[in-house]
């Protein structure tokens, strides 16, 4: 399938800069078979029905943006896949200027040698701290991991650092924030509670592979960055028995659709995963375990993209997203969503 097919116009202003505030504020655009509806996010609970369930991703993202010197050269890395505690790939800018050896300080008593370098700027980093723990260490001098177009002259502030995190973040361990949770409050999460919308809870840390381009012209030519979930057994049965009772299982996010297609048989029942997945998700996939996807905006050629036309097809979602844009709707991570059912092409 030819990348160029997922292409489609985006004036830069649109890309949001912050988000909504409050984060619940926001927009929502409704995918429906027969075309689209402008609403408000707190719309959301008039799209969902007593007995759907939502399944949510609860990872926590990780300060692992830092700032550093080799001599009198900055560096910004952006750590992205642990190797063992002290040791990370990571994205590094400018990696030309860094060679096999080098030593990078990050902080007082907290540096990083180079010892392997690849391409597209990645760097395998062996950090070294007598006196901190790195997790320490990054709480100390790491900041919020934010994707390439937001811009921050200085880097992420302290605003970031509560932005671009869920309310229902736990488990420590991504490197980007899963953006369509953002959305959601203390508040809207008990009026959809009390409306009987059911919520469960998974695990995908998700990878700053999610922003890397596609460099490929065809799709069966990418190679899908892997990423590390976990769905326990609870959850598992609680996504079976809703959807054994009638409900919809609705994805947040294109993280947990992944996880939740990742875990489900092709009966369509979801079993306990832990591990990697690396599934990617074209226009023809047949969907197993997801009836619908609350998600943001996401940018041309992307493998995101792809991953909606899957679900609604592609000449309905390029429709889609071309009313947004005339709509002024705001994209990516701090962006305003829209809610797909899952729909025949």
């Amino acid at each position: 399938m030819k990348v160029d097919t997922f292409d489609f116009d985006l004036p830069r202003a649109l890309i949001a800069a912050r988000p909504a505030v409050p984060r619940d504020s926001s927009r929502l655009l409704e995918i429906r078979a027969d075309g689209v509806t402008d609403r408000a996010f707190h719309d959301l609970a008039e799209l969902l029905a007593p007995g759907d369930m939502l399944v949510f991703n609860d990872t926590k993202v990780i300060p692992v943006r830092l700032a550093g010197r080799r001599g009198e050269v900055r560096i910004e890395a952006t750590l992205h896949k642990a190797i063992d505690e002290f040791c990370w790939d990571a994205f590094v800018k400018p990696a030309r200027k860094l060679r096999l050896g080098d030593h990078v300080i990050f902080g007082e008593d907290f540096e990083a040698e180079v010892i392997a370098k690849g391409a597209g700027g990645e760097v395998r980093l062996r950090f070294s701290s007598a006196a901190m723990t790195m997790d320490e260490a990054l709480a100390r001098f790491g900041s919020a991991p934010l994707p390439p177009y937001i811009p921050r002259e200085a880097g992420p502030d302290c605003r970031d650092g509560r932005d671009y995190q869920t309310v229902y973040a736990r488990h420590d361990g991504a490197v980007a924030a899963p953006t369509a949770g953002l959305h959601f409050t203390e508040q809207s999460l008990a009026e959809l509670t009390e409306r009987g919308v059911g919520a469960v809870y998974a695990t995908l840390h998700v990878g700053a592979g999610t922003f890397l381009p596609i460099k490929v012209d065809d799709t069966d030519d990418h190679p899908m960055h892997g990423e590390t979930g976990h769905l326990d057994a609870a959850a598992a049965e609680a996504i079976n028995g809703a959807r054994a009772a009638g409900g919809r299982i609705i994805a947040v996010g294109t993280t947990s659709l992944r996880l939740l297609e990742s875990a489900a048989g092709d009966d369509g029942r979801v079993a306990p995963f832990a591990g990697e997945t690396r599934l990617f998700i074209t226009p023809g996939y047949r969907f197993k375990a997801v009836d619908g996807l609350i998600t943001n905006f996401h940018t041309p050629r992307s493998t995101l993209f792809m991953l909606v036309c899957a679900l609604a097809g592609t000449a309905r979602m390029k429709a889609a997203y071309a009313h947004a844009v005339a709509a002024g709707y705001r994209f990516y991570s701090y962006g305003d969503c829209c809610f797909i059912p899952r729909l025949d092409p």
